[in-house]
């Protein structure tokens, strides 16, 4: 009797915890994607340069500092794919209408490096002591990252020498990362010390 009621309720109870954990990703996924796209449009043109001033960049140390590699990097590409398919979520630009243009655009290339950029966050933050410190060193290498490989695009796609590529697309925005590289720290920081207090 006990036999032939264990088989239904672990046939039955397994499948639904796989079920739980995959709406428990996907949600997360979304909500982050959200998020990013909600900073994304908290944006300040720039007269000098084609890439604006936004929250982005700050969304994305927080989620590679919340998030495992692999869940930080399903999420920054969920965001891109969302813009992708034409949904508003990336920065609001007076020459690119959206969609996979601004994939192609100006801003590409920070926006492609961004999944991979997470990733490295967390793979960095996880690998550590778990300190401010670590936590504002390992933003710091994927915001670093992610400048590269923005700056790197705009010089290809504007054919800007080295000197015009890292006035316009990388030393403007170091200082306001900075401050974005230290409040994500904080955050990452702050959310480990309530986890310590509620486990």
């Amino acid at each position: 009797m006990n036999k032939e009621l264990s088989v239904p309720l672990t046939s039955t109870t397994a499948p639904a915890t796989k079920l739980a954990a995959w709406q428990r990703t996907a949600g997360i996924v979304l909500v982050g994607s959200a998020f990013v796209a909600v900073c994304a449009h908290i944006a300040l043109p720039l007269v000098f340069t084609p890439v604006p001033l936004t929250l982005q960049p700050f969304a994305v140390l927080v989620l590679g500092l919340l998030l495992g590699p692999r869940l930080a990097a399903a999420t920054l590409a969920a965001y891109l794919a969302e813009g992708a398919l034409g949904l508003p979520v990336f920065a609001p630009s007076a020459t690119i209408m959206g969609g996979m243009a601004h994939l192609f655009g100006p801003t590409g290339g920070y926006l492609l490096a961004y999944p991979a950029a997470a990733a490295l966050i967390s793979f960095l933050w996880r690998r550590s002591k778990r300190g401010f410190a670590a936590a504002a060193l390992s933003a710091a290498a994927g915001d670093l990252f992610f400048l590269v490989c923005g700056g790197a695009w705009l010089a290809v796609l504007t054919h800007a020498s080295l000197q015009s590529t890292l006035g316009f697309a990388v030393w403007p925005f170091l200082p306001g990362d900075a401050l974005k590289v230290a409040a994500a720290a904080g955050i990452a920081v702050g959310f480990q010390r309530l986890r310590r207090r509620s486990a």
